[in-house]
């Protein structure tokens, strides 16, 4: 039965980024300002959605949605992005939502973004998880063997710091961060979009 309502319906992909709707996008919810944050969202009373994990222990609400992404210094790729995905240790939250990119709802080809199995050919590397151990070494020589210009877009609260004190920033350079825990595919596209160069909302 599933099967014939497949077909009937046919395949649907995203509208992004000439629309998005409202269940693509993270939940909001209400929050009054928290003293403490046990993850170090909350730091001398301001609030850093990069660290935020969504735990709602604080009550916290603010504004709209936590998604919240800062580019700061993007390439000028118009027509094509070609990105490695890294994970340094993660919940594999981060990497369930960047496998669905590739899937036909989000299909990022027609974007005309990238994925590459080898740094030698990215031009972006896309990290996900709070650096451990064993893989810095390999986020370094990754880095390290991206020809230039290159440029280092995070994803989550993990590789921010918030559960580990780590930072993917303390051992490579970073141009982009895409705040969430997870953060949803929209808001990868968005970041992808946005270090590339392109103009979206």
């Amino acid at each position: 039965m599933w099967m014939i309502r497949g077909l009937k319906k046919g395949v649907i992909t995203s509208d992004y980024p000439r629309k998005v709707s409202e269940e693509e996008l993270s939940p909001s919810f209400p929050l009054k300002a928290p003293e403490e944050c046990p993850f170090g969202a909350l730091e001398n009373g301001s609030f850093d959605p990069k660290k935020c994990i969504s735990c709602r222990l604080c009550n916290a609400p603010f504004g709209r949605k936590l998604d919240v992404d800062e580019v700061k210094n993007p390439l000028n790729f118009r027509r094509s992005l070609h990105v490695l995905f890294l994970d340094v240790g993660t919940c594999h939250a981060c990497n369930r939502e960047v496998a669905q990119l590739h899937s036909p709802y989000y299909d990022v080809h027609r974007l005309g973004i990238f994925f590459t199995p080898t740094p030698k050919h990215a031009d972006v590397l896309l990290v996900a998880g709070c650096p451990t151990d064993g893989m810095i070494p390999v986020l370094k020589e990754a880095y390290e063997l991206m020809p230039e210009p290159k440029r280092v877009l995070v994803l989550g609260a993990c590789s921010n710091g918030a559960l580990c004190g780590r930072k993917v920033e303390d051992f490579v350079p970073v141009d982009g961060y895409v705040s969430g825990c997870p953060p949803n595919p929209v808001q990868i596209i968005r970041g992808l979009l946005k270090m590339a160069g392109r103009d979206v909302e």
